[in-house]
């Protein structure tokens, strides 16, 4: 039951996640081609890194539903671009939301394969962060994760409410609901209340 929760997680951010890179290069006008590029780097990249690091086959290259799903995505922006593009605070959802379930399949995936849960925190913020840098640095701009917005720390507090959860008997689905419903609020709370970490400044 987890592993097939699990598995549409897995789809469902791919969505959200190319959806938010085709919003994207579609804002900085690149043409079909190049915005379907960059959703499929930021829907496959995360996951793609996370794979390698634990020796294990790239999951997009196992099943064509993460291909389809990311030009799922590219094909909703095209049928609804003046809501999808021209609202701003569009990117920050499809951002978010595709950002938590990736973090709850990077943990999920390392678990299954033995990794304590440490690492799988690690690769957890991997999934989830490492997307959206590929797709900021394609597109030219400074990555969401080192500007001073809390990003990655979202998907590490989220990985510890995974690891807590478990801690009091919660199961597996449990513990990634509130995983994900954890690091959506505090992205979209972060961002309403503009809350950030202090600037390190090189002061002389």
């Amino acid at each position: 039951m987890a592993g097939t929760f699990e598995y549409f997680l897995e789809i469902a951010a791919t969505l959200f996640y190319a959806i938010s890179g085709v919003r994207l290069a579609a804002v900085k006008k690149f043409d079909w081609f190049g915005a379907y590029t960059i959703g499929f780097v930021t829907a496959i990249g995360g996951g793609t890194m996370r794979d390698v690091f634990l020796k294990v086959h790239p999951f997009w290259m196992l099943d064509p539903w993460y291909c389809i799903a990311t030009f799922a995505g590219f094909l909703l922006v095209i049928a609804f671009k003046k809501k999808l593009v021209k609202i701003e605070g569009t990117f920050y959802i499809f951002d978010a939301i595709g950002l938590a379930l990736f973090v709850d399949v990077g943990i999920f995936k390392s678990l299954e394969l033995g990794f304590p849960m440490w690492v799988a925190i690690i690769m957890g913020t991997i999934t989830g962060a490492m997307g959206g840098v590929m797709r900021d640095v394609f597109i030219n701009e400074e990555p969401l994760v080192f500007r001073k917005e809390i990003y990655a720390t979202a998907c590490i507090g989220g990985g510890i409410i995974y690891w807590l959860v478990g801690l009091i008997g919660g199961d597996v689905i449990t513990q990634l609901l509130t995983c994900a419903l954890f690091i959506i609020f505090i992205r979209f709370y972060a961002v309403k209340h503009n809350l950030s970490f202090p600037i390190l400044h090189d002061d002389d």
